[in-house]
């Protein structure tokens, strides 16, 4: 046991794709359970809904975007991977910030606030050092999102401690659409590069690999980035929706000449362009929304559910995979969990436009994201707690 638990905290990538992993089930089963058997919620300093989606944005993404920096940023500069002593320093503040929101009824709100706000600067402080080494434009915007995501979660405390009015739902909205700007920049990145390196090994002439337009990408970049800021700034008005309606658009645009019906071969890479595809789609049923067309809710949970849950599940199960030296194959569970993220964002979506059966639409949606993260912690065990393999990732 203390060789494995050296193993998961000796990475970036295992303990915080498995703390994601597991807090995404947990919050999931909670979440279902106060719908059944909503006086059995527990004493919370918010509404059990406001847990839900506090949760959600700011605890398991920053768990599955703690694990896909402390990976990726040391392969891009160079700089030294962070050593176990502060992964095990960085995972036990994301914990810390989880069990005080879970005791925030008990807790003074100040503390709560303090504790659930550490994580993400010590995350950014250590890639900053990190990208510093190499700082191209391209990789330190993401210091400025993660600063986004920051300011969005402490909106939500200045409510809850009642220094402000009407921030809290302003901070959920503006950090989930930062998470969605992250998304955006880095899928629009990996993706086409994924699909090309996997079209070129299966020999695919040149003149079929992705194209990328850079009009497009340049737009989409400046659009994600312009989005969440607004949000911050002037709230989900008019402007807001005409951003996310443009946001997706590019992003449609974008994706156009990405060859995603090749990728449709391979679920580890379909799962980056259906996740993409979700972002297109959640950005236009919120634009529309926010512009009184359609039911807001719901596009949120596109986004929420369809872009940031499946994106999350595609990018983690693929760099499991090949950073601990396994083939880049998605298994068998994990490939139908990309399905299962998918249908629950659609299911949410229609259940809350269609105002028919919505109960019934949110316990099928909040079931098939608990069956999701089972199937990834069952496929994705022996990669993330398990030795590398022969093969380099």
């Amino acid at each position: 046991m203390p060789t494995i638990i050296a193993r998961i905290l000796g990475e970036g990538f295992r303990v915080f794709f498995l703390s994601a992993g597991l807090y995404g089930l947990f919050v999931g089963v909670v979440w279902g359970l106060w719908l059944t058997v909503p006086y059995m919620a527990p004493d919370y300093g918010m509404t059990p809904p406001m847990w839900h989606a506090h949760e959600m944005i700011f605890g398991y993404a920053t768990a599955a975007l703690g694990g896909f920096f402390l990976t990726a940023v040391p392969n891009w500069t160079g700089a030294p991977e962070a050593r176990a002593h502060f992964i095990t320093l960085a995972a036990g503040l994301w914990l810390a910030g989880r069990m005080a929101m879970w005791f925030s009824g008990v807790l003074p709100p100040v503390l709560v606030a303090v504790v659930d706000l550490a994580f993400v600067p010590v995350l950014g402080a250590k890639i900053a050092t990190q990208l510093i080494r190499r700082p191209k434009p391209q990789n330190m915007i993401f210091l400025l999102l993660l600063s986004l995501i920051w300011v969005a979660d402490m909106m939500t405390h200045l409510q809850w401690i009642e220094v402000t009015e009407g921030t809290l739902q302003t901070g959920l909205r503006a950090g989930l659409l930062a998470l969605c700007a992250m998304i955006a920049i880095l899928g629009g990145r990996i993706t086409p590069a994924f699909t090309r390196n996997a079209m070129k090994r299966a020999g695919v002439p040149e003149a079929d690999w992705p194209v990328s337009v850079a009009l497009f990408d340049k737009a989409g970049m400046v659009l994600a980035l312009i989005l969440p800021l607004g949000v911050l700034v002037l709230g989900a008005g008019p402007l807001a929706g005409v951003l996310a309606l443009a946001l997706g658009v590019v992003q449609i645009l974008r994706m156009a000449n990405w060859r995603s019906r090749w990728a449709a071969r391979q679920p580890i890479l379909l799962a980056l362009h259906l996740g993409l595809g979700m972002l297109a789609m959640g950005l236009i049923l919120w634009g529309l929304a926010v512009l009184g067309l359609g039911n807001e809710i719901a596009a949120l949970h596109v986004l929420g559910i369809g872009c940031v849950g499946g994106m999350t599940l595609a990018v983690m199960s693929r760099a499991a995979l090949g950073h601990s030296g396994r083939a880049l194959i998605a298994p068998a569970p994990m490939v139908v969990a990309y399905g299962l993220m998918a249908v629950a964002a659609l299911s949410r979506w229609i259940g809350a436009e269609l105002n028919a059966g919505y109960m019934v639409a949110m316990l099928l949606s909040d079931g098939l994201w608990v069956c999701a993260f089972a199937l990834y912690l069952i496929a994705m065990w022996p990669a993330l707690t398990g030795p590398r393999t022969g093969r380099e990732g």
